[in-house]
């Protein structure tokens, strides 16, 4: 069936009229319809429209929207990727057809839905991840209570990773998903007094599951706000929606009944009284040592950078290539981006769809800073974690020009860079700043004094073990332990 686009499209038009004709008039038949393809030489927008018109004529009846293959080097729905980012196409295929039609990725919220059939993009929304994160969406958006919806952040690291990994699927901000007969959230037979020390994903998680089944638990956090290394995270261009998980886990504070301690440290003195203590006070920045980094005004911790906003020049090393590295190195170099128009454009998308697949056939432009990204070990450099989201860091760093570099010994830090050996080979990077970005600590608050608190004391989260940050262990670990308490 290959050759002129109507024998391409031989198939679809007969499989929905073969369906057609077995089911009836009256049973209804969705087709899924790819609008934009992103690959090249792709389907154009006269191709798009003669196969929505056909398939309507062959008795489809619903068209849903499908953006993009999987062999796309455009990112569709990772949460990179601005909320409602392709309704536009949608509503350019509606006026073409009578059937209703259907717009989907990256809409997470009641009210964007809303404002999209509002606006007559689209016929109906279609969402998938977003019940992953909190299955009572729907019941909460009639309510009018979407304050309290656990909102999908489109991270895919415990979804669309594990199953493209053969793993159990589940959700990040909600690790009950798919494991609702293995986790279940039940009234406690006998109410404890539970401190929880750190308001990160860890604590949050599991001070409000405790005191959803019925514990007295006190939530301690030496900052002025909850939110832990998401509140950091939230700042990075591209990950604004961890902000939504904040914003939840503050609403189920006082949902639940958790009585929250902001500024306060927490010490032996003020834990040994409870029955129980959880220890989830997350992670500080790994401390290394560069010869002359101490006294130069160069360096900078990752934490430090992000938090105060640091002005960093126009030429920048990065030290270290985790997730955190490949975060900052993006956050540096991003565009001037305020619309969704300049996301496009960014990404080489053609909105007119003229040419082959919705993409346009120019090179990317770079940043207009230098940047180097550095690692120790030899190998890929900058893709960071998550297999279904890790391209799209590494070929955002690229497209930018970003310097990728494995195998880097570090010598020192001076007025005139860092200077450092790759592959044996010296050499000086003049560099404004040098950010590090070397992994995490545990921080551990009176860890010498964590013996007297005995079979009282569960530790979770960064302060369990450091490693990547990985968000879907610690959210993980406190809801799961909360059901154990």
């Amino acid at each position: 069936m290959g050759g002129c686009y109507e024998n391409r499209i031989r198939f679809p038009l007969e499989v929905v009229k073969s369906i057609r004709e077995a089911v009836g008039e009256e049973f209804v038949i969705i087709f899924r319809l790819s609008m934009l393809d992103l690959v090249e030489e792709g389907s154009t927008f006269e191709e798009v429209i003669h196969l929505a018109k056909a398939l309507e004529k062959a008795g489809v009846t619903i068209i849903n929207t499908g953006i993009g293959w999987h062999e796309a080097r455009i990112p569709t729905i990772a949460t990179q990727v601005p909320r409602g980012a392709f309704t536009w196409v949608t509503e350019k295929v509606k006026p073409h057809v009578s059937v209703p039609i259907v717009t989907c990725n990256r809409i997470n919220t009641p009210e964007q839905a809303e404002e999209i059939l509002a606006s007559g993009q689209a016929d109906m929304v279609s969402m998938a991840r977003p019940f992953l994160a909190d299955p009572y969406f729907v019941m909460k958006a009639e309510r009018q209570e979407s304050q309290l919806i656990n909102t999908c952040i489109g991270c895919n690291q415990a979804c669309l990773d594990n199953v493209f990994k053969g793993k159990h699927a589940s959700c990040l901000v909600n690790p009950i998903a798919c494991r609702e007969h293995e986790l279940k959230v039940t009234p406690t037979q006998q109410a404890k007094s539970i401190a929880v020390v750190g308001a990160g994903p860890a604590g949050l998680s599991c001070a409000t599951t405790l005191s959803e089944r019925g514990h007295h638990v006190d939530l301690y956090e030496r900052s002025d706000r909850i939110g832990g290394q998401f509140r950091l995270a939230m700042q990075i261009p591209g990950k604004e929606e961890f902000r939504e998980t904040i914003r939840y886990f503050a609403n189920r504070i006082e949902q639940t009944g958790v009585k929250l301690h902001l500024q306060t440290e927490a010490n032996l003195d003020l834990l040994k009284e409870y029955d129980e203590v959880v220890m989830a006070s997350g992670v500080e920045p790994r401390k290394i040592t560069i010869e002359g980094m101490e006294s130069s005004d160069k360096v900078v911790d990752y934490q430090t950078l992000i938090r105060e906003k640091t002005y960093v020049g126009n030429k920048v090393a990065i030290v270290g290539a985790g997730g955190i590295g490949v975060d900052v190195a993006s956050m540096l170099t991003e565009p001037l981006c305020h619309s969704l128009d300049d996301w496009l454009h960014d990404w080489g998308i053609d909105r007119e769809i003229e040419h082959p697949g919705g993409l346009f056939p120019y090179p990317t432009e770079q940043s207009d800073k230098s940047v180097w990204v550095l690692q120790r070990r030899k190998g890929r450099v900058g893709k960071g974690p998550g297999k279904t989201t890790g391209w799209i860091h590494k070929r955002t760093l690229e497209k930018r020009g970003v310097h990728l570099v494995g195998g880097v010994t570090y010598q020192k830090v001076d007025e005139q860079g860092l200077h450092l050996c790759v592959d044996d080979k010296a050499q000086v990077l003049d560099v404004d700043k040098v950010v590090i970005c070397a992994g995490q600590e545990s921080v551990r608050p009176f860890e010498q004094d964590w013996d007297l608190l005995a079979e009282r004391l569960h530790v979770i989260g960064g302060a369990d073990y450091a490693g990547e940050l990985d968000a879907v262990r610690a959210i993980r670990q406190g809801v799961e332990l909360a059901l154990r308490l």
